[in-house]
């Protein structure tokens, strides 16, 4: 099929793409990235720009929202109202806007993240702030623009001497790049600006004497450290450590709380009640005992900690790792230029930018001005030209039929000077009137000649430039830096043990999976006592301690952690242990054992195979836990067991009743793995392993009530290298195979099961 004439025939990529391109350029610099030289998305200088021309300046009444939205985005930004009527409340929020450009009044939400009422129920104004931002718009200081429908005109950007950039930053995502700048203190701006007027080949470094970090309208503690923050602002990319302003209060009798007075920029209060609520009621934070919302115009949170005996800086430092009372922000400075092109700058840019562009409006601002003198210069030399001849004035109006060519010939007046004397009034004749004419021109003629200078110096420029700056500093001179920059370390890992009670307890777990924790150390004699359920009994039980970890092996290699405290109680039969981790439904538990990080653990499986790992590397921080040991088709995990401190060598049976003796060392220590050949087998497999110290020798208990016991020191006959067959086990060796009936020394190893 042949195209049409209306038709164009090219490859679908290249259409594609360069529709694309399209889009994206228009979502970077129609929408999502300000524009450096008055801060702006152009939502925003619409919203502003459509209530200026509704005259809602702050000495006016408010007038509804809706009305403001309806000219929005019926002349100038043809897009959603719910999107228009968002931008246009977070400029009315003061704890989104350090500065806010908009007066609202009605529900425009709140710090615990209630959204706003509808734009029918709320009413706005502009801030003094936002005039300042807009002043000089009807001096010639900016060019205009048609809006979309070519029915109205909307100014490029705005003049006004306000660095409303950094002074209420931005954020914002478009396609391939995104802008997020926090807001800055005014006063501190200035000083920088003024700085850089100065010396504007002056490093972005120099500027951390002027502006110490963002400026929060929430407040908050900046943490990072100086040299943190100089390279963000250097680079013009980094992000910024904020905390919530926390004290800690003390009570009568020794009791205290925490206080939180101020939170992070950015954060809801509600979800971040929510959030720390939720670690109390998941026991994630056992040290935390309650937390009270007792806020009313002012953030006032009360954490009360578990016992008076808990560390307030523990407590401080567990809220910071897991709640949001700790954030980073962060800082890219991606904004458009003067030429409408987006990239970013580091402070320093930014500000010389600025100013760049102030300068620019002092100037237009000035020749504009120059060129409404001399207009009414002109008008004035007419005026006093007709006082001069007056007489000859008024007679050639009474008599010429054409007087204003007549007058524009004899005194050589120009068209508007003639013009201007025809429509003056009778009363304007008066002699009081020449000489306000007289000291009229000369002030104009002065002040031309003041801004004529201006013009033309740029060291007067940047002379007016500060003038102008110490003057907007005076304005907001009693704004005081709200968040507090004090440098403190990274929040440190957590020691779970230091917040929960140490207690002795006695884990059992059942042959079914069932598992409790019974309080105290529990004698083995004990342990008759206990119920189970029917068909059920005893597999593994130990002492351990509240505050331990414990390692549950699975023979499909995968290891699970368990809290000590997080375990059921001991009345009754426990829970099923599938509740807390997911262990899939073929695989049993073949060890349980208490774990540290330092803990030397031998694994090894019924192929023979093992090795020697961490207890750092059987730590699982999920309830899915994690892959140890790597198994090969129809083999199982046999051994998990400790390797006691004094542990020199490996004792290993199998199936066939061999056992083999070789050395520690010969097995390699893995996070992960299959590991090496322990023992060969013609037939059967593995039986048991365990690590002990050959000085010790192997002991086991005859059997019968008398309670003798018989060693085998001399393990010599037993001892070859790693992966021989070995020989037949010593004579009154159990004969379940296993070392699990063998007593040995504490030093050596510690049995499970």
């Amino acid at each position: 099929m042949q195209p049409t004439e209306s038709e164009i025939e090219i490859p679908f990529d290249a259409a594609l793409s360069e529709r694309y391109l399209v889009y994206a350029l228009s979502t970077i610099t129609a929408r999502s990235l300000p524009d450096v030289r008055d801060g702006l998305k152009p939502v925003h200088r619409r919203l502003l720009w459509a209530m200026r021309l509704l005259k809602l300046d702050p000495a006016s009444a408010y007038k509804k929202c809706a009305r403001v939205v309806g000219d929005v985005i019926g002349k100038y930004h043809p897009h959603g109202d719910q999107s228009v009527y968002d931008a246009m409340v977070r400029l009315a929020q003061d704890f989104a806007l350090r500065y806010p450009l908009v007066d609202g009044q009605g529900n425009f939400g709140n710090i615990d993240g209630d959204n706003a009422a509808a734009y029918r129920y709320t009413e706005a104004r502009l801030t003094a702030t936002a005039q300042r931002l807009m002043t000089g718009l009807d001096e010639g200081t900016v060019d205009y623009r048609a809006t979309y429908n070519g029915e109205e005109e909307e100014p490029e950007v705005f003049p006004g001497l306000f660095p409303n950039l950094l002074a209420n930053g931005a954020s914002g995502i478009a396609v391939g790049m995104a802008t997020s700048i926090p807001p800055h203190n005014v006063g501190e701006l200035i000083e920088a600006a003024s700085h850089l007027i100065d010396n504007p080949h002056a490093e972005d470094r120099a500027l951390m004497d002027f502006v110490s970090g963002p400026d929060f309208p929430t407040g908050g503690v900046l943490v990072d450290n100086r040299e943190t923050i100089a390279h963000a602002y250097a680079t013009g990319r980094g992000s910024f450590r904020l905390r919530a302003k926390i004290e800690v209060e003390r009570e009568k009798g020794g009791g205290w709380h925490l206080l939180v007075h101020e939170i992070p920029y950015g954060v809801q209060k509600g979800k971040l009640i929510e959030q720390i609520a939720d670690l109390i009621a998941l026991k994630k934070l056992p040290i935390l005992a309650d937390v009270r919302d007792e806020s009313d115009e002012k953030v006032r949170i009360v954490l009360e900690p578990r016992s008076r005996t808990v560390d307030p800086e523990l407590l401080l430092e567990s809220l910071f790792k897991l709640t949001e009372l700790e954030v980073r922000f962060p800082l890219n400075l991606n904004v458009l230029d003067k030429m409408r092109t987006p990239g970013v700058m580091s402070l320093r840019q930014v500000l010389l930018a600025w100013l760049e562009f102030q300068i620019e409006v002092l100037v237009r601002r000035s020749t504009t001005r120059i060129g409404k003198i001399d207009d009414r210069l002109e008008l004035l030399d007419g005026f006093l030209v007709a006082f001069l001849n007056l007489d000859r004035v008024i007679e050639i109006i009474r008599t010429e039929d054409e007087p204003k060519a007549v007058m524009i010939e004899e005194f050589k007046l120009s068209d508007r000077q003639a013009e201007a004397i025809l429509n003056m009034r009778l009363r304007s004749l008066r002699r009081l009137e020449e000489m306000e004419i007289g000291k009229e021109r000369a002030a104009l003629a002065k002040e031309r000649e003041g801004l004529a200078a201006l013009v033309e110096s740029p060291a007067r420029q940047r002379t007016r430039l500060k003038k102008d700056l110490a003057v907007l500093k005076e304005a907001y001179a009693g704004d005081e830096r709200r968040t507090v920059v004090q440098e403190q370390a990274p929040a440190r890992e957590l020691d779970w043990s230091q917040m929960i009670e140490k207690e002795p307890i006695t884990v059992i777990l059942s042959q079914r999976g069932w598992i409790r924790a019974m309080k105290g150390h529990v004698a083995l004699s004990e342990m008759a006592e206990l119920k189970w359920r029917e068909g059920d009994g005893p597999h593994i039980h130990f002492h351990a301690q509240t505050t331990d970890r414990l390692l549950v092996a699975a023979d499909n290699g995968r290891v699970y952690t368990l809290g000590g405290d997080k375990l059921p109680g001991g009345r009754g039969f426990g829970e099923p242990i599938r509740l807390t981790i997911d262990l899939e439904a073929e695989c049993e538990i073949i060890a349980m054992l208490v774990v540290r990080p330092e803990h030397k653990i031998l694994v090894a499986s019924t192929d023979g195979r093992g090795f020697v790992t961490t207890g750092e590397a059987t730590l699982a921080e999920t309830r899915k836990g994690k892959q140890l040991m790597n198994l090969r088709p129809k083999a199982k995990v046999a051994v998990v067991r400790r390797v006691g401190a004094q542990a020199d060598s490996v004792a290993v049976i199998g199936e066939n009743r061999k056992m083999l003796v070789f050395k520690l060392d010969e097995l390699p220590e893995l996070g992960r793995g299959s590991g090496v050949q322990l023992q060969r087998y013609r037939d059967g497999g593995l039986s048991d392993a365990m690590a002990f110290a050959l000085a010790d020798g192997i002991s086991w208990p005859l059997g019968g009530d008398s309670g003798r016991v018989r060693s085998e020191t001399d393990l010599t006959p037993w001892r070859a290298i790693r992966g021989a067959s070995g020989r037949i086990a010593p004579n009154g060796f159990p004969r379940s195979n296993r070392f699990d009936a063998v007593p040995i020394s504490p030093k050596t190893s510690e049995l499970v099961g």
